[in-house]
């Protein structure tokens, strides 16, 4: 759960949006903005576990690591 918060934390940076997140087949995803992020903290996000998600534009970040949902 801390590698969850972490990541939380780093998008909390760029943006508080009212529904920041969905859910689909076992895919947490988060709609930040990729291009507003930086190169640093995308791999610190990489490392906890989210990748910038393409399947969707690259509007957002997403990740299998999380859980069932």
């Amino acid at each position: 759960m801390e590698d969850l918060i972490k990541a939380l934390q780093i998008f909390l940076k760029y943006g508080n949006p009212r529904n920041p997140s969905n859910c689909s087949h076992d895919y947490f995803y988060i709609q930040i903005d990729p291009s507003l992020v930086s190169d640093e903290d995308i791999i610190e996000l990489e490392k906890l576990g989210f990748d910038v998600d393409s399947e969707f534009g690259g509007i957002g970040f997403g990740s299998y690591r999380y859980g069932s949902c």
